[in-house]
């Protein structure tokens, strides 16, 4: 029996996840009704901001980002000076990975007295988004799982503990969260199981996509409207010579609206032999469109969309170089210094080895990345 099999149907009583998002855009409909009627009614922004960020993670609806950001912005004209306004704004922020602004946001609310748990939150999680305080946030991380046992802060601890290459350990705390879930919600369950599904599938050194494969496809038992749970789970079937199969897991998540699906889309089109023209298409305007109202939220995925089907290798490049700016983790450096080999610039391939090497060259994780088996070829280059 595979470990994903542990975890079948009977081990959680959830909510049928059809019905689940049905209420979520009911009670994000009500939400939003209650915050125009007295927008400075208690706990109300913080409702619009939640149930918004269900939706653009387990929906697919991008423009849950748009309605975040006019939520900000709403909030900036009716209640400008307290401090609840300026850590949503930080939320908000971060949300869309603008995290410059967000830190200024809960420099603000700090200042204004926000509660210092609420303040903490959002910092440490700026913080671990960005790559940066890791030891810092690791022990407040370690610290919050251990108290709460909570399913957010166990795959917080868990993300973190995969961008620091201890993958055995965050495949034991994401399972940990599973066997420890009690509620009857399918969102934080399909949550669990995409990640542990992206650990095996893509960030191990030697990807396991049967495993992979199969944390995707619990994730969508729980969750069949999730669209990121789709589209990965159609590359695995694709790479795997099952493109049948991959247009039949994406097809659903069309109406999404996310341009990775008409990549994903076209990618299998391809395969099949059929025309897939229309949906490159679609798939070049939806990521350009994205990119042009949330740049820094979908550079990374315009990047790889670039350096792969988008064949645009200096476009590619670009973003890359966007978002090692902007959140300068381990994983954005190896991914813009692998986009600037292929587009055959050296010199910024180089400069990023360079920087990539100062700011993680003494970690655990460095020593694992492809960018410290560069080192030695860049060195011997230089010496030439």
């Amino acid at each position: 029996m595979s470990e994903a099999a542990e975890f079948d149907d009977t081990y959680f009583q959830t909510t049928d996840g059809d019905i689940a998002v049905i209420n979520l855009e009911s009670a994000r409909r009500r939400s939003w009704s209650r915050f125009y009627q007295d927008p400075l009614r208690e706990g109300i922004a913080e409702t619009v901001l939640e149930h918004e960020q269900l939706s653009a993670q387990f929906a697919g609806d991008l423009t849950a980002l748009d309605r975040l950001e006019f939520l900000a912005k709403q909030l900036s004209q009716t209640d400008v000076a307290s401090a609840r306004t300026a850590l949503i704004q930080a939320q908000v922020a971060s949300m869309v990975h603008r995290f410059a602004e967000a830190k200024r946001h809960v420099e603000r609310a700090e200042i204004r007295g926000a509660p210092e748990t609420d303040v903490s939150r959002v910092r440490l999680s700026i913080d671990q988004a960005c790559g940066t305080n890791l030891d810092k946030v690791l022990r407040e991380r370690r610290q919050r799982a251990g108290k709460s046992g909570g399913v957010e802060d166990q795959v917080a601890l868990g993300g973190l503990l995969a961008d620091l290459r201890e993958f055995g350990d965050a495949d034991r705390i994401y399972k940990q969260a599973l066997r420890n879930y009690s509620d009857v919600s399918p969102f934080p369950v399909a949550w669990v199981c995409f990640q542990l599904g992206v650990l095996w599938g893509e960030l191990v050194p030697e990807p396991q996509v049967t495993c992979a494969a199969e944390w995707y496809e619990k994730a969508l038992e729980r969750l069949p409207s999730y669209t990121k749970a789709r589209v990965h789970l159609a590359e695995i079937y694709l790479t795997c010579g099952r493109a049948d199969d991959a247009e039949s897991v994406l097809m659903p998540a069309l109406s999404s609206g996310d341009p990775e699906v008409h990549w994903r889309l076209a990618d299998i089109m391809t395969v099949q032999g059929k025309d897939a023209n229309a949906q490159m298409q679609a798939a070049r305007f939806g990521f350009e469109s994205v990119l042009e109202r949330h740049s820094l939220a979908f550079a990374d995925h315009g990047a790889e969309f670039y350096a792969g089907s988008g064949n645009d290798c200096r476009r590619a490049l670009e973003l890359a170089l966007v978002n090692v700016v902007n959140r300068p983790t381990l994983r954005a450096f190896e991914k813009a210094h692998e986009m600037a080999v292929a587009a055959g610039d050296a010199e910024a391939a180089a400069s990023l080895l360079e920087k990539a090497t100062d700011h993680w060259g003494d970690t655990a994780g460095f020593k694992m990345s492809p960018l410290a088996a560069s080192r030695p070829a860049i060195q011997e280059g230089a010496a030439a």
